[in-house]
């Protein structure tokens, strides 16, 4: 499955409203920030999976718990060559929090 398969099957999530920044180094010092594509993790309601370049060959996904994240801004939408858009966002996520990055392969002989 295909890094933009997964994201026209994804469903739309509800994780929190987007929200305005009352104090930015505040935030800053205590979260650490990162972009790409939100949606929730396809089985496990606490936690939700950020997609960074959706449209890359070489995507790296996040997994992480929701209760870690501190705010969500709104990031300007990106669209592919076939006019479909991706909503797009900055996720604070509290510093030392673990989460999961896994990247996206091609299996291929190598040497």
């Amino acid at each position: 499955m295909t890094a933009t398969k997964f994201l026209i099957e994804a469903k739309k999530l509800d994780l929190v409203k987007y929200q305005n920044i009352p104090d930015r180094k505040e935030l800053t010092d205590n979260h650490v920030a990162f972009s790409g594509s939100l949606r929730q993790h396809p089985y496990d309601p606490d936690k939700v999976i950020l997609l960074s370049e959706p449209y890359s060959s070489s995507t790296t996904f996040y997994e992480f718990m929701s209760d870690n994240i501190g705010c969500i801004e709104k990031l300007p939408n990106i669209v592919n060559s076939d006019g479909e858009d991706i909503t797009m966002v900055m996720l604070w996520v509290k510093k030392g929090s673990v989460a999961i990055r896994s990247a996206a392969f091609i299996v291929d002989k190598t040497g």
